[in-house]
């Protein structure tokens, strides 16, 4: 009889020590989350590295040895993550308090949905163009720029809902939002 599969190889290796593995990364984690994510990459390195585990128990030693590693890595990764978070926090203080009092035009805005409000931050505010507009979308230029004039239309509606004096068209314009011709 010759050697068993890589399948067969890898279940006998995972029901005889995931309870080790599990315990040993379940002392040293954090979260359920975390706990999960690590047995999960130990034993996918273990697939991948079917033909380096020993046999007998020094595979048990081996897939510490691997957990010890994903956790070492999930652990640096965790401390890059919150050091960023932390720089990015300082870095916000530093920014110039925002308006809080937009009036109208802000009011008018926030009512609109939020497909239609993300479309013309693209353009107001990244200053995007309609081709740029598109890929960030994921559509065609086309549709981009159908998409926003019907933004713009619902801005133009929500604006002269508020006060027809904001569109520059007056009362035809309130007209025109509420579908009076």
């Amino acid at each position: 009889m010759g050697p068993p599969e890589p399948e067969q190889r890898f279940e006998e290796i995972y029901m005889a020590h995931y309870p080790a593995v599990a315990t040993y990364v379940r002392r040293r984690a954090g979260s359920p989350d975390d706990i999960a994510d690590a047995i999960a990459e130990t034993f996918t390195t273990a697939w991948r590295r079917l033909n380096d585990i020993p046999q007998g128990d020094e595979a048990r030693l081996w897939l510490y040895g691997v957990a010890r590693r994903v956790l070492a890595n999930h652990f640096r990764a965790e401390e890059r993550r919150t050091a960023l978070a932390s720089r990015l926090r300082e870095e916000v203080r530093t920014w110039p308090e925002p308006v809080r009092d937009h009036g109208q035009a802000h009011e008018a805005f926030m009512r609109l949905p939020d497909a239609d409000r993300e479309l013309l931050g693209l353009v107001a505010w990244e200053g995007l163009s309609g081709q740029e507009i598109a890929k960030v979308l994921g559509c065609s230029r086309g549709a981009a720029r159908i998409r926003l004039h019907r933004a713009r239309k619902r801005l133009a509606r929500e604006l002269a809902a508020l006060d027809p004096d904001l569109t520059g068209y007056g009362s035809r314009a309130v007209s025109l939002a509420e579908g009076r011709s």
